[in-house]
């Protein structure tokens, strides 16, 4: 971190030598500027300057203003400071700055005790070290991080090393060459992690990139695959801004501010024993409704009433199943948080009550920004409770947002967060499902960082580490908002489970809320990366998690938005979202045939959902992820450890076409060792991903109901069967009422179904029963597959042995190529979704599939004008070619943009005239600033 402690101008160590770049260039090009700006300017009209190129002026002049007004700027990163002590209101505030002080030893291999369980083990710098970290926010009980175990003997098989380098604590840890790295929570770019380097600082990154190196949530974590399979989980227990340097094969470091604690799990078995024993420290996801498991259909914004219940009555007119309808900010009274629009929604609780007598929930959104307007009522209630986080000298810190000028609650306190609940609490009243907390990382607009200000100050509870600044806070800011939301929901219905969508999030907020992937684009890139975003967060400890299916930036195609809803589909969670000023994106928006895939890819989740709920149950109760690459199913093998376009739900294998021009029944399917059968449900599509199940397993499905509320307990069950190389099966099927909470009460079913053939009979039957629930009188309909696309079907009644005579080999034989010659008709015959160009959208859309390449001395950057000059690679350079005055007027503006992530419209970045730029550089200097401001 870098921080200028007289002015607050905070940025990302990663931006350190591009900000000196950029300000010495501001320097030496500003005189030049002035002067042949002038005349250029005085012999032109340029009559379009936008209000967001305006706004340059506005960073240029306070960045430069730090310079010159406070002569003794610095940056205390580079060098030793003592902490300074701050007042608020009474409150005597001294940051624990942990390190510089305490640390005896500026470098060696770290001190190690074991904590939790067998196998994990805690690391300190020192003893002095240790008794300085801060308490742990991820861990469910922080005191267990605290208590060594006794009686513990064994021996961590990797000792961390450290160093204490510039006021930064670096600790790294060697691993065996092969090792393969993953883990690092909401993380762009490739599945397996070496060569990558991120930085833990929550961030508000509209059109993210794959080399976008901060997202909306912080996980500090790794996870190892050792090349014998085994595998071994890495935290950096702090909630400060971390990097997380994979730049090095085999090789996992941190640098982030003393003092904090490393965390180790295993070496265990497998990834899948890490992750359950990582659940054991920071929570295990919260228990979802059934309901939330179906589809979800959003958008920024519907803007009205009418609007939404014309998308729900689609919905069922065309027969594709959807259980959620979600209210982005435009349901508010400007944007005021807990109010409605008089006029565009004038009677919510009317509004829910229709959607559901049409089987479908809503959900709503709270954002953090509080309207600073005297005579709001929660302004009001707020003030009176002296909850809103303060700035350094002890007022309440207001930043621009949504509804304009806001301040923002402490979640640090529990007076705040028992306010927020309560605010929650009576919001639930006028019908709210579901609440989606957004813009909670958190995001102020019109700063250079994106956030408010790190020296301002939370009074925060001792337990979570007392009265700190918002440096220490700003990570786990949205994990706590998101608890309050949880905890206000609880009040509201004790018999009803919580649903919370959190944009910003932390490690153990999966104990709180779901995640998505945050504002993404509508790009083939985009389509790719969803994935392994997905997954990296499973591995994470965030199993409930997916993308917004089409994408939410940009125009999807017809092709990308089905081959997205395909694979969308059997992601965790289900959501189509879009933003404002794009095209509709529902599934009937991009014609017949893209309607039809989509309609069949929702089905299949549909008849999914009993396997799917029963994998966040085991998710619930033991910490086992939902989604996992494939390499789970065997991790010794190393091809499987890169596969980025396959996914297992358990044992179900999804294998996709992630590419504009590949077709799934073309490719070579990279599979793990073993048994893999394939099956449909005659719904075969060149755009829909092929699906395997293991051998020696059992998944249980259902109909494929319209929503969840029309399933009942009397439906038919079906059992997909898949004998192992010995004939036996196995699985297991969770059903409860759906929501609630009587399955912590014994309330529940759980059964175990077996099948094995003993000769030419397979049976089979249910080998045991948990929970008091009944089982019900239900036909049991069994399909044995036997590969390419055939199977044996059975009838029975659930509960009773069931026999499946086998065919001879023979007749096996054809039935196998029975199926796939049927597989084949229905590719063959399926109606494929045109292929079209991108579609035009907001102004600049058709500049978004051509990054532009920029070159400026040391530095080259890749730059996508569409989303506002945002940088999206960026190499530092050997500088070998002649100075360029054009590119290095686009530097500064390229910048400047990448700084503040404004949607900037326009693409003026890809002018190439350089007497254009120079006059416009020259009015913004002209009427915004003075010479003597510089």
């Amino acid at each position: 971190m870098i921080m200028c402690h007289k002015c607050n101008t905070l940025s990302c160590l990663i931006l350190t030598s591009l900000f000196f770049n950029l300000y010495v260039l501001v320097c030496l090009l500003f005189t030049y500027i002035m002067n042949k700006g002038q005349q250029l300017w005085d012999n032109k009209s340029f009559h379009y300057i936008t209000p967001s190129l305006i706004n340059f002026i506005s960073f240029t002049k306070n960045t430069i203003n730090c310079f010159t007004t406070y002569p003794n700027c610095s940056f205390y990163s580079i060098r030793k400071r003592k902490s300074r002590r701050r007042l608020t209101r009474g409150v005597s505030v001294l940051p624990k700055m942990a390190g510089d002080e305490t640390a005896i030893v500026s470098s060696g291999n770290m001190v190690f005790e074991p904590i939790l369980e067998e196998g994990v083990f805690r690391f300190d710098c020192s003893t002095d070290a240790k008794n300085a970290a801060f308490p742990s926010v991820s861990f469910v009980d922080p005191k267990v991080r605290e208590t060594p175990l006794m009686n513990i003997h064994q021996v961590p098989a990797f000792v961390p090393v450290f160093q204490s380098v510039a006021g930064q604590q670096v600790v790294t840890i060697e691993l065996p060459p092969g090792t393969s790295l993953y883990g690092t929570g909401e993380a762009s770019g490739p599945l397996e992690r070496t060569g990558k380097r991120i930085f833990t600082w929550n961030t508000d990154a509209w059109g993210y990139g794959s080399g976008t190196t901060s997202l909306y949530q912080s996980h500090p974590w790794v996870l190892a695959v050792l090349p014998n399979g085994e595998s071994l989980g890495v935290l950096a227990d702090t909630t400060r801004r971390c990097e997380i340097d994979l730049q090095q094969e085999a090789s996992i470091k941190f640098v982030s501010q003393p003092s904090y604690p490393i965390i180790t799990f295993g070496a265990f078995a497998s990834p899948a024993d890490v992750l359950r024993s990582l659940s054991h420290a920071t929570g295990t996801v919260f228990m979802p409704p059934k309901w939330s498991l179906g589809y979800h259909q959003c958008r920024w914004s519907y803007p009205y009433d009418a609007r939404v219940r014309e998308v729900a009555r689609t919905f069922r007119e065309k027969n594709i199943p959807c259980d959620v309808v979600w209210m982005d900010i435009d349901y508010m009274e400007g944007f005021r948080c807990f109010t409605f629009d008089q006029e565009r929604f004038p009677d919510p609780q009317d509004l829910v009550k229709h959607l559901h007598q049409s089987g479908l929930k809503a959900i709503w959104m709270l954002d953090p920004g509080i309207k600073h307007e005297k005579g709001y009522f929660v302004y009001d209630s707020g003030s009176q409770k002296n909850i809103w986080i303060q700035t350094a000298d002890g007022k309440p810190y207001i930043g621009e947002v949504w509804p304009g000028p806001c301040v923002f609650p402490d979640f640090t306190q529990a007076e705040a967060r028992s306010w927020w609940a309560d605010l929650v609490k009576d919001f639930i009243s006028n019908g709210v499902d579901g609440i989606w907390n957004d813009m909670n990382e958190p995001a102020v607009f019109k700063t250079v960082t994106k956030t408010m200000p790190e020296s301002n100050i939370h009074r925060g509870d001792a337990d979570l580490g007392g009265p700190q600044p918002h440096s220490y806070y700003h990570n786990v800011y949205g994990l706590l908002m998101a608890r309050s939301t949880y905890e206000g929901m609880k009040l509201a219905h004790e018999n009803k489970r919580p649903f919370v969508l959190t944009r910003a999030g932390y490690l153990g907020s999966q104990r709180y809320a779901a995640t998505w992937t945050g504002d993404n684009l509508s790009t083939w890139e985009h389509l790719h990366m969803s994935i392994p975003m997905v997954l990296q967060l499973g591995l994470s400890g965030q199993p409930l998690s997916g993308p917004d299916i089409g994408g939410f930036a940009g125009n999807a195609t017809p092709k990308l938005f089905g081959r997205w809803m395909g694979i969308g589909a059997m992601f965790p969670f289900c959501r189509g979202h879009s933003e404002t000023d794009t095209i509709d994106h529902e599934p009937w928006s991009f014609g017949e045939e893209c309607e039809e895939v989509c309609r069949l890819a929702l089905q299949r989740r549909y008849r999914l959902l009993p396997h799917i709920y029963t994998l966040f149950y085991v998710a619930h109760t033991q910490g086992a992820p939902v989604a996992t690459p494939i390499f789970f199913s065997d991790p010794k093998d190393p091809d499987l450890r890169k596969v980025e376009n396959a996914f297992l739900l358990g044992p179900l294998l999804i294998y996709a076409s992630i590419e504009r021009n590949q077709q799934l029944d073309k490719m070579q399917h990279q599979l793990p060792c073993g048994i893999w059968l394939s099956f449909d449900f005659k719904d075969s599509h060149p755009d829909l991903p092929a699906l395997y199940l293991k051998g020696g397993s059992i998944i249980a499905l259902a109909p494929p109901h319209q929503h969840v509320g029309q399933a009942s307990d009397t439906d038919d069950l079906l059992l997909l069967v898949a004998l192992d190389e010995d004939g036996k099966a196995e699985g297991i099927l969770f059903e409860d009422d759906g929501d609630g909470y009587e399955y912590t009460r014994n309330g529940y079913r759980l059964t175990t179904y077996g099948a094995e053939r003993q000769s030419s009979v397979v049976s089979v039957r249910v080998l045991k029963t948990e929970g008091s629930l009944k089982r019900p009188r239900r036909r049991l309909h069994v399909q044995l597959l036997l590969g390419g696309f055939a199977k044996i079907e059975a009838w029975g009644i659930d509960g009773e042995t069931l026999q499946i005579l086998i065919p001879s080999e023979k007749e096996v034989s054809n039935l196998v190529l029975l199926g796939q010659q049927e597989f084949r008709t229905r590719i063959e015959s399926s109606r494929p979704i045109p292929d079209e160009n991108d579609g035009a959208g907001h102004k600049g859309v058709e500049l978004s599939r051509t990054p532009v390449d920029m070159r400026s001395g040391d530095w080259a950057l890749k730059v996508v004008p569409w989303i506002g000059g945002r940088i999206i690679a960026m190499e530092h350079l050997p500088s070998e070619k002649p100075y360029s005055m054009i590119y290095s007027l686009k530097h500064v503006l390229l910048v400047y943009y990448m700084l503040f992530g404004y949607k900037v419209r326009e693409a003026f970045i890809a002018l190439d005239d350089e007497e254009l730029l120079l006059s416009i550089l020259y009015k913004l200097l002209k009427e915004y600033g003075s010479s003597s401001s510089y």
